[in-house]
């Protein structure tokens, strides 16, 4: 990637609410080349989404979960994989879904959920449309507001030294 797409990326991740012309002022380049380069970075797929992290506890969640799934080993493949992703598709609070490894696991869900009784009538769905395919199922659950030692944010990437142009 070259310097200024990577550098105007990490601009984009601490804030991506600043106008073309603020960003050209940090970059130290024109207003059209950072128009340019932004939309080279969309056409290419390295910026898929533009959106905001809200403050999911005033939104009404109170759980944040991260669920760990063993799935049979055909889960890249065929049926199965449709099977998962339509799964996956009916909740909107399922914020990524996807196959993996680790913790003798190899499938991760991560999702937001308004009270306990949401979270566990999603899980008992889980494990009743996805018997045959998946043989474990682990949670980790965060209450929403407690114990947070650094907020979500993606703002910190912009300050990786090693993701520096």
């Amino acid at each position: 990637m070259k310097k200024i797409m990577k550098s105007l990326l990490l601009e984009l991740l601490k804030n991506s609410k600043r106008s073309d012309r603020e960003l050209a002022k940090v970059l130290g380049v024109s207003q059209p080349t950072v128009t340019r380069t932004r939309h080279k970075l969309e056409k290419n797929g390295i910026i898929q989404d533009y959106t905001i992290i809200p403050n999911f506890g005033k939104m009404g969640f109170e759980i944040f979960a991260l669920t760990f799934v063993k799935m049979r080993s055909d889960i890249l493949v065929g049926e199965t994989k449709e099977r998962a992703k339509k799964f996956a598709a009916k909740f909107p609070n399922v914020i990524f879904a996807s196959s993996g490894q680790g913790l003798g696991m190899t499938g991760v869900i991560i999702s937001y959920h308004k009270n306990y009784t949401e979270y566990h009538k999603q899980l008992n769905q889980l494990r009743l449309e996805l018997k045959d395919v998946a043989t474990d199922i682990q949670s980790f659950m965060v209450a929403i507001g407690e114990g947070e030692y650094k907020k979500y944010s993606l703002t910190y990437l912009g300050d990786v030294p090693s993701l520096a142009p």
